[in-house]
């Protein structure tokens, strides 16, 4: 019930932020060219930003050590999602399917999960969900963004490596294995810009949503995305898990932070490259919503 209460109060944070974004559009307060812009900031300054400073912390050899398992366990279920968006999607068209292999791919973990697993499992499941969240970043902006650049650049590999986010973690990841430190005014403005980040990102999601019927929002495919996300693959790697025999804290960290709905990202990429952007804004609300729900009844298996 405890981690039920927190899940709903992190959740419900970000529907206050859809519904803003949703009242600014409606107004006339946010237009598609601001959107754009904001968008072009969300992708080339600010999220970099967060995806820096979620590298900013101290680990010991012996502490590297230990997070090997859960590091190697990370990567093994973000190639198994990649592989399961692959599968699954094979023959929607590339405007939809991009944002369903995206959302497969991609799940809220440091917003929505960070504070549930701190809440629940204290510091050291914090530790963990961490480093469980490091695939995902990396993930996030290689093959991620390649899912919306296919076709578009013949040069996207070089493009997607190149780009503000990768070019954040290869950052993140030197300063934190080398211990680079950096000027307090540094670390406080990198730290602002990249906490601005949910906020101003779920606002776009919910300017978008404000173009769509709301009638539509749960289509088939959103529920689809929604079972695949929050059911499917936290289930997978929960009876994976367990057959092995794995750390129990550990497993409980990995199947929370797989089970949480998916990225606000979703939808800026879907913006900013010319996907679907509106179904991707439907499948954020819908996978939000229902993630209130499944997060608890996944936590009863574990």
């Amino acid at each position: 019930m405890n981690q039920f209460l927190v899940m709903s109060e992190v959740q419900a944070s970000l529907f206050v932020y859809l519904a803003v974004g949703y009242l600014m559009q409606k107004l006339g307060v946010i237009t598609q060219p601001v959107r754009g812009g904001i968008s072009n900031l969300l992708v080339t300054v600010l999220l970099p930003c967060m995806v820096f400073n979620s590298f900013h912390q101290e680990i010991s050899a012996q502490q590297l050590i230990s997070a090997a398992a859960i590091l190697a366990v990370a990567f093994a279920l973000s190639f198994f999602a990649w592989f399961t968006g692959w599968l699954v999607y094979r023959r929607y068209p590339q405007e939809k399917a991009s944002i369903l292999r995206y959302g497969t791919l991609i799940a809220n973990s440091g917003f929505a999960g960070l504070p549930v697993i701190q809440s629940a499992y204290g510091a050291t499941g914090l530790f963990y969900a961490s480093i469980f969240i490091i695939p995902n970043r990396i993930f996030m902006w290689s093959a991620g963004v390649s899912m919306f650049q296919k076709g578009k650049s013949c040069n996207w590999v070089r493009d997607v490596w190149l780009n503000p986010g990768i070019i954040a973690v290869e950052l993140g990841l030197l300063r934190m294995l080398l211990k680079i430190p950096l000027p307090g005014f540094v670390d406080t403005a990198i730290s602002s810009m990249g906490n601005c980040t949910t906020a101003i990102s779920i606002i776009v999601v919910g300017s978008i949503l404000a173009e769509v019927d709301l009638k539509t929002i749960f289509s088939k495919d959103a529920l689809l995305l929604s079972f695949i996300r929050l059911i499917f693959l936290p289930g997978c790697a929960l009876i994976a898990l367990k057959a092995i025999g794995f750390d129990q804290l550990a497993t409980a960290v990995a199947v929370v932070l797989t089970g949480m709905p998916i990225g606000s990202t979703t939808a800026i990429l879907g913006e900013k490259y010319g996907a679907d952007s509106c179904f991707a804004s439907k499948c954020i609300f819908v996978t939000t919503l229902l993630s209130l729900f499944t997060i608890p009844v996944l936590t009863f298996f574990l």
